[in-house]
């Protein structure tokens, strides 16, 4: 017989930590904590394998699961001392969802399950506390009629709304004993008006519905979006959790909280989180009230003038501060908890490692190789590569001016500016046009996911710092100001207002995520300083990886950027980009459309100077590195003008008539210019082109030379190489032309010559290529386009309903395609180091930034991957990771 349930509880559990495929994360976590001694409320996990199971079979279940959960159920009422179900001494249980992975929000939840018209009683009675009972039963309803039963909670929201104003108060706690009594018979009606049937009174059928609408939950909307952007495999599954209900919300001695056992936004070593007394959880997420900081540093830093927990219940603080410490000596690691206090009873109901900013990540890892819990190779494999980007991107420059509207709570550091908008769509809408947005709203949900994601930065009126806005946000490494109450959001007319100014959708607002600061307008920003903890961490990175890192840039300006954030050399410098300068296209376009070999030579006579200088300046800025230069490689047409001015000056420039220049462009331009008459095949019938681009490298080294005394190694890369005679070919001009210059100048030059490998029948042939060739860089780009027959261009119209659809796991120019453009690869590998065993190998595709490719590149092996300059430490860190993984593999 299969085990679909794992039971916990009173010091005891079936399941442990490293069950999470099995367990989810909840599950496993519960039953740890359970383990070693923490004060754990009763419960047992449905496993993943019945969510997988309830998928494959039309929503139904095993055989033998009921019996299992009235087992595991009877030993909870055995613990509690209660009966599910009892009219005298009900016992009530929540229902969650505890994935492998971390999912906040995403999936569903019902509390205060088991309680009915005739259990409310009982519960009342044992509490000693009528008007307590009915704010749990007609929670049940609320979430139980949305989870379950599919009634918006706005119904219910909107006749709470009512219930307050007729009585004339302002907040729930108002609300008496035979107030709630109305309100649960007002949402009883709503439920058989919106349903046509009652409200469900049997706890049984209530549990088995919550168990279904949770498994469904896996496959909601917000599921599948947050799966995708977090690459969460949905095969994966979800598993249950039925534990026993502990109350926060029984009275003054009762409290509710979430807490990080370290700061999750800065990664200080200080207790960090938020409470409210007398409430239940998803009061604190939901941003419902407005909580209270755990600690007295906590209230001072975030100048509130609530009371700290630390100073209203200190005795349970004390014990919450130990088990922080707990969880921290045990997990190694920073941990995401969730408490209730009741009647002075401290209960501990959720643990999980913390999701944190990238600041807070560095800074944690450091810390703690510092304290002696983890070493080097566990601290470099904690840390998201792409997390970095949110260290690797300007913040708000702090002199300029800032006209400050309304500050809040700094949720998620980092600065943005944009349009404001007001919903979700608009915000994925809007973005997927370019436009730059910041998402506000009074407070996001689940729902508000995909907008979240599209925007900048995003602002809410109310939560706080552990309110879903700002979890997400920390998680997106978006920055985020929560909270800021003096904001006033009218959706329906789109305005929002503080005191007399008035904003509405598509004013520009800047964000300071780390001060909690809402400015008008647009406000410069400043470059980042990367030292201390960063740089421990990039040179514990630098330790560990085998392969080199270099980068993707054409300027100077971009090289200094890159040799800031540690590259290694130049691994792709695109010449064309240079041509396209103001001063160089109109000498580049009457190369053109020169109709002789002697009129091209004498309008590249005009971009030899220019481009020489060029190289110079990336010579000197990588100081001895290594610098691969591609020779020209796309379409000449793409050079040339299209509106009438340009035409009017190109002609004039060289001497042609408008007409003529018109139909010179016409004549170039291709049905399929990916395809065509581009790369080593401008070289091959424009030799004259090539000769330029190699007398100008081999100058600028002979300058460089001179100047610095030091040696220029320059490694010159000839495109679109799909015949080996073309290479060949092309290096002979290439070596004819450095055998000119070293003559000419008189300074011995040393240089490489190597291909892009970006066709399929390069790979084919990277035997024969290598004879001549003493490189190769995969261009992933155009690999992946090849190899699939796609065009990068188009195939955004399609690919994401493949990747919806299951078709494909993720955009194959995003992320590698291993299996088919990778195996590409190693064949271009294995057969150029066959003719060639020193071959250099190396990457200069976008696919060099991404880190689930770098880790495929380690595999193959290449020597280097390269990237654009912002993704160089992304690249660092990755390159480490894979090295580390491949060496315990």
């Amino acid at each position: 017989m299969s085990k679909w349930v794992y039971s916990f509880g009173g010091g005891n559990a079936e399941g442990r930590a490293d069950m999470k495929s099995l367990l989810g994360g909840k599950g496993a976590n519960l039953a740890e904590m359970s383990a070693i001694g923490l004060p754990v409320p009763p419960g047992f996990t449905i496993t993943t394998e019945v969510c997988t199971y309830f998928y494959d079979n039309d929503r139904s279940y095993p055989d033998d699961l009921e019996a299992q959960m009235t087992s595991a159920l009877a030993q909870i009422e055995d613990l509690v001392g209660a009966k599910f179900g009892d009219p005298e001494n009900p016992l009530l249980i929540s229902v969650r969802s505890g994935a492998r992975a971390s999912m906040p929000g995403m999936m569903d939840t019902v509390l205060n399950l088991g309680l009915n018209d005739e259990t409310v009683e009982g519960l009342a009675k044992n509490a000693g506390d009528r008007r307590f009972a009915y704010d749990s039963y007609r929670r049940f309803i609320q979430m139980f009629s949305d989870v379950v039963l599919g009634v918006d909670h706005h119904n219910f929201e909107e006749i709470l709304d009512l219930a307050k104003e007729d009585r004339g108060y302002m907040l729930d706690t108002e609300l008496t004993a035979e107030d709630w009594a109305q309100v649960i018979d007002d949402y009883k009606a709503k439920v058989l008006e919106q349903t046509g049937e009652p409200f469900p009174q049997t706890p049984k059928d209530q549990a088995w519905a919550s168990v279904g609408a949770v498994f469904g939950s896996w496959m909601n909307q917000r599921a599948i979006t947050y799966r995708r952007l977090h690459d969460i495999p949905a095969d994966w599954g979800t598993a249950v959790n039925l534990q026993a209900m502990v109350f926060g919300n029984m009275g003054e001695d009762c409290a509710t909280g979430v807490a990080f056992t370290r700061n999750p936004s800065t990664g200080e070593n200080a207790f960090y989180g938020e409470y409210l007394v007398n409430a239940q959880g998803e009061d604190v997420v939901a941003g419902i009230r407005t909580p209270q900081n755990l600690t007295v540093h906590g209230k001072e830093m975030n100048g509130s003038k609530l009371p700290a927990m630390e100073e209203v219940m200190p005795e349970v603080f004390g014990q919450l501060n130990d088990v922080r410490l707990t969880l921290e000596k045990h997990y190694k690691e920073m941990q995401d908890i969730e408490f209730t206090v009741q009647r002075g009873t401290l209960y501990m109901l959720q643990t999980r490692n913390g999701k944190r900013t990238a600041p807070a990540a560095i800074k944690i890892a450091a810390d703690m190789v510092a304290e002696g819990l983890i070493g080097e190779t566990e601290a470099l494999r904690r840390i998201d590569p792409n997390a970095l980007d949110q260290l690797l991107h300007p913040t708000l420059d702090p002199q300029a001016e800032r006209n400050v509207i309304a500050r809040g709570l700094p949720a998620s550091p980092g600065a943005a500016s944009g349009k404001i908008v007001f919903t979700a769509d608009k915000a994925e809408a809007q973005a997927a046009e370019g436009e730059t947005v910041v998402l506000c709203r009074t407070e996001t949900s689940p729902e508000d996911i995909h907008g979240m994601h599209a925007a900048a930065g995003i602002l809410t009126t109310r939560g706080g710092m552990t309110s879903h806005a700002a979890v997400v946000a920390r998680g997106m490494g978006r920055a985020c100001v929560a909270g800021a109450g003096e904001l006033r959001i009218d959706h329906k007319s789109g305005v929002m207002r503080v005191r007399d100014l008035e904003l509405r959708e598509g004013d520009l607002i800047t964000l300071d995520g780390s001060t909690g600061e809402v400015m008008a307008g647009a406000v410069a920003t400043v470059q980042p300083e990367l030292s201390g903890d960063f740089a421990t961490i990039m040179e514990w990175a630098d330790k560990h990886r085998t392969l080199g890192v270099r980068v993707n840039c054409d300027t100077p300006q971009e090289a200094e950027v890159a040799v800031k954030f540690g590259c290694e050399g130049i691994g792709l410098c695109r010449t064309e980009h240079m041509f396209f300068d103001a001063q160089r296209i109109i000498a580049m376009r009457e190369m053109i459309l020169a109709d002789s070999s002697e009129q091209r030579r004498r309008a590249l006579d005009k971009l030899l100077p220019f481009q020489r200088d060029d190289f110079i300046a990336l010579f000197k800025e990588m100081a001895g590195r290594p610098v691969t230069i591609r020779l020209l490689d796309p379409p000449l047409h793409e050079f040339l003008p299209h509106e009438d001015a340009a035409v009017a000056e190109v002609a004039e420039a060289s001497g042609m008539a408008e007409d003529q220049v018109r139909a010179r462009a016409l004549k170039l331009a291709e049905s399929n210019p990916m395809l065509g008459h581009r790369g080593c095949r401008l070289g091959i019938t424009y030799p004259e082109i090539y000769e330029m681009q190699a007398r100008a490298i081999f100058e600028a080294v002979a300058a460089v030379e001179k100047e610095t005394g030091k040696t220029v190694v320059p490694e010159v890369m000839i495109p679109l190489v799909s015949v080996e005679q073309e290479f060949t070919a092309m290096r002979r001009l290439v070596d004819e032309v450095a055998a000119k210059v070293r003559e000419a100048e008189g300074v011995e030059i040393q240089y490489l010559v190597g291909t892009m490998i970006e066709l399929p029948r390069a790979c084919l042939r990277a035997a024969q290529i290598a004879e001549e060739a003493e490189f190769f860089s995969f261009g992933t780009n155009d690999l992946t386009q090849t190899a699939f027959g796609l065009s990068r261009d188009d195939a955004g119209s399609f690919l994401g309903a493949y990747e919806q659809g299951g078709v494909i796991e993720q955009d194959p120019f995003i992320s590698l395609d291993t299996e088919g453009v990778g195996e590409l690869m190693r064949m271009g590998a294995d057969r150029g180091r066959q003719t060639r065993p020193d071959i250099k190998l190396g990457i200069c595709g976008e696919h060099g930034g991404d880190p689930a490719s770098i880790a495929f590149c380690q595999t193959v092996p290449l020597d280097y991957v390269s990237c654009s300059p912002y993704r160089v430490p992304i690249a660092r860190l990755a390159a480490a990771q894979a090295a580390l993984n491949r060496k315990n593999a």
